[in-house]
């Protein structure tokens, strides 16, 4: 489904609905359809502009799902939402069936956690509803990537890094005004990477490309707190109003409300 998001005026809020048993926060799973769909509605309803609804679990050492079964975590969920919303929607996978059939039932984004690098297809798939992509940063696969966390310039070699992504989006016919970048905030950082790229985060706004943010409650607020993912809504209110003013455009979370909150404090001050 092809919608114009409105980027750069404010930051926006992506809600995140896990349609599975093992994400990393337990407090996002809903591993049933209906009460997806009214989580999603009530998301809408405190402030989210966008929900991203996902079926596999992409924390470290998770090893992934079937297509088929990503589709019937999936999809229906999206379906009810837009029987009910005309909220923009997204799915986070990076398999071209899933993406395409999403699209079909009204998805306006698709979340590429490899950045076009693990299945053939997607890209094509995005250029052709004319949808949106976000091509996120990471190296490895979730299973492994706590493997891959060593750089020779940090900053400088995840941006060459989207570079090829971007690059690949574009050979697919994608538009760049429908792509966003993320650096990948836990995928295949340490902590001290994670904090070093959201002090940097207007680095990668230098790309011209709009720019999502997904912190919430990651390890990396632990490695700094001490707390459990249950207990870290506080350091991520904090990070999310640091991202925000470093350039964020879009930051993805489980904590809606608290979000939107943030985001008016936040884009206050970076008008003011």
């Amino acid at each position: 489904m092809k919608q114009d998001l409105d980027l750069g005026d404010r930051t926006l809020v992506m809600g995140i609905i896990n349609v599975s048993p093992d994400s990393f926060f337990s407090g996002s799973r809903v591993y049933n359809t209906k009460r997806a769909v009214v989580r999603a509605l009530r998301f809408e309803d405190l402030g989210a502009d966008i929900i991203d609804v996902g079926g596999e679990s992409t924390r470290p050492g998770a090893s992934g799902i079937g297509i088929d079964e990503e589709k019937r975590r999936v999809l229906p969920v999206l379906e009810g939402i837009r029987k009910r919303s005309n909220v923009t929607l997204s799915v986070d996978t990076y398999k071209p069936d899933v993406a395409a059939e999403a699209i079909e039932r009204g998805a306006a984004i698709v979340n590429d956690i490899s950045g076009l690098r693990f299945e053939d297809g997607v890209g094509e798939v995005v250029s052709q509803a004319g949808v949106y992509i976000v091509l996120m940063h990471m190296r490895g696969r979730p299973r492994n990537m706590q493997q891959y966390t060593e750089y020779g310039n940090l900053i400088e070699d995840i941006s060459g890094e989207l570079d090829v992504s971007i690059d690949r989006a574009i050979e697919a016919g994608i538009s760049k005004s429908r792509i966003i970048i993320d650096p990948g905030i836990g995928f295949a950082k340490t902590a001290e990477q994670n904090l070093q790229i959201i002090k940097h985060l207007e680095l990668f706004k230098k790309k011209g490309y709009p720019l999502l943010v997904g912190l919430s409650r990651k390890s990396f607020l632990g490695a700094s707190t001490g707390l459990k993912p249950e207990d870290r809504l506080v350091p991520t209110i904090a990070a999310n109003a640091i991202a925000i003013l470093h350039g964020a455009d879009i930051i993805r979370v489980h904590d809606v409300k608290e979000a939107a909150e943030t985001v008016k404090i936040a884009d206050a001050v970076r008008r003011s």
